[in-house]
């Protein structure tokens, strides 16, 4: 099976060698021409994983077109801002028939607030199926081949299994469920209260803050989820509380490190201009916000985030408030 890769982050570069070592004809997809040669030559993706080495069979390329014809399996894992742009610049190489369609993403489209797999299903209306991959995957550790979990949702659980078998392996274990708004809503979800959790390990607090905003935070994403349409249950499987330990409590979480620089007082800007890598988290919080009116659920993490974010309020204070609200039963 020939399988493409369209993006040449952490994630995806981990992905793509996956699916090589499993022994699929495999396309890693990279923007930048000089990056894609860069990793060609080299074996390495310096810029995201500069101690891990590609196997031979992993092909790498900056041609959308090179990457994505023939391709059974698309496997898309781009920032959330640009995931329906560079779509669309994929179905046009495809006849975007009998192809199964992977979102890896963990984020809103800024513009629609709907999600990866709303996107693609959009784009490749003559798709196989579309499916999502999310659960607590830090590249890093799956790189270094410890041993990680997590979930591939698809409304057809035939072909859930099938993505399930592509990328089973020694040290990485997919699950399946066709629960795919609630696994990917976790996903997106999950980056808002990571950036909290780092808030909070940023002015000195343990594990019992900790503790508690996970459990809290894991609340409010559920009570989210279930009014969107998603089962209770996926929200306390690895796509839910399984990625919200890893990301909120994990110095290689993104989101906790963007939350954690903002307690120790740097700015938004300093933050995001200082790394290659997009803080989903940020994006993500007012669409959550959002959503929280719309469906009339009370996420009041959320609501602190965002004035935190996009309010100037200091994370002090918003951190107080959230101590100071109404006593409340469990």
């Amino acid at each position: 099976m020939k399988a493409a890769v369209i993006g040449a982050g952490s994630w995806g570069t981990v992905l793509a060698q996956i699916l090589a070592e499993n022994g699929h004809a495999t396309v890693l997809w990279a923007r930048n021409p000089g990056k894609a040669e860069k990793i060609r030559e080299t074996r390495c993706n310096a810029d995201y994983l500069p101690d891990f080495q590609l196997s031979p069979a992993l092909t790498v390329t900056s041609s959308l077109q090179e990457a994505v014809e023939g391709a059974e399996v698309l496997v898309f894992v781009v920032p959330s801002k640009g995931m329906g742009a560079i779509a669309r610049q994929a179905a046009a190489f495809t006849d975007c028939h009998d192809q199964l369609i992977l979102t890896c993403t963990k984020g809103f489209d800024l513009a629609s607030h709907k999600l990866m797999t709303e996107i693609l299903e959009e784009t490749f209306p003559r798709a196989r199926a579309i499916a999502a991959l999310s659960g607590p995957n830090l590249a890093r550790e799956i790189a270094q081949q410890q041993p990680a979990a997590t979930v591939i949702a698809c409304r057809e659980m035939k072909e859930a299994r099938f993505l399930q078998k592509c990328f089973l392996n020694g040290y990485f274990r997919p699950y399946t469920s066709t629960d795919v708004i609630g696994v990917e809503l976790c996903g997106c979800v999950k980056n808002c209260i990571a950036l909290v959790g780092g808030m909070l390990s940023g002015l000195g607090y343990g594990e019992n803050a900790q503790a508690g905003l996970i459990t809290r935070g894991l609340a409010e994403i559920t009570r989210l989820g279930v009014k969107m349409g998603a089962r209770r249950a996926t929200f306390f499987g690895l796509a839910g509380v399984g990625d919200l330990i890893a990301t909120c409590t994990s110095p290689l979480s993104r989101n906790r490190s963007a939350g954690y620089a903002l307690a120790q007082g740097k700015s938004l800007e300093e933050i995001t201009s200082g790394t290659r890598m997009v803080i989903e988290g940020i994006n993500a919080t007012p669409v959550v916000r959002e959503l929280a009116v719309r469906h009339q659920v009370e996420m009041p993490i959320i609501e602190q985030l965002y004035q935190v974010l996009f309010q100037e309020k200091q994370v002090q204070q918003a951190i107080a408030d959230l101590m100071k609200r109404t006593a409340k039963k469990e």
